[in-house]
């Protein structure tokens, strides 16, 4: 894990709460697209955009979107784009081979997000997200799900954002 300071970022505690048309219009800037199959706002920045989506297990036409949780702000963003091209995620997937613990914590962070997910409706599969549990895949649903459910309930989730600098310090993404 890393030793750096927890960033700043993930003391703003989880939200769920409905997507106004103001929180549409910052998604639809951040993403360039109107956002899809949403749910809540699951995380708000510390400037107060949405940062975090929960999306709904099937979009508006019956397509399954297994990405429960999606990440909306660009400098995050880019920011996980730069880790995961450092090799993170690879070196992450080679601890779970030998982590016992940790490879339990991540199992459990799969097992609670596929029974959030089953609970708001099951894609009768047990294939979640960011490639859980057996690897290491995507930090964007990582990051995405640590900041939408708190420190704690997934390892790498917290260990990427802890990587991350204070994005929101410069001002709004939008």
């Amino acid at each position: 894990m890393s030793k750096e300071k927890p960033c700043l970022g993930l003391d703003v505690p989880p939200v769920r709460e409905e997507l106004t048309e103001a929180d549409r219009a910052a998604v639809t800037a951040q993403l360039g697209r109107s956002p899809r199959g949403v749910r809540a706002v699951a995380y708000r920045c510390p400037c107060g955009n949405p940062a975090v989506l929960q999306t709904n297990p099937r979009l508006d036409d019956g397509t399954p979107f297994p990405t429960m949780y999606y990440s909306t702000c660009p400098r995050v963003n880019s920011m996980l784009g730069t880790q995961e091209a450092s090799g993170l995620m690879k070196e992450m997937t080679d601890r779970l081979e030998t982590d016992e613990g940790l490879a339990d914590q991540y199992r459990k962070a799969h097992e609670s997000y596929l029974a959030e997910r089953d609970g708001i409706e099951s894609l009768g599969t047990g294939v979640t997200a960011g490639g859980m549990p057996d690897r290491v895949k995507c930090l964007h649903v990582q990051v995405a799900h640590a900041l939408a459910c708190g420190r704690g309930v997934n390892p790498f989730g917290d260990e990427s954002a802890d990587r991350l600098t204070d994005w929101w310090r410069s001002g709004s993404c939008v």
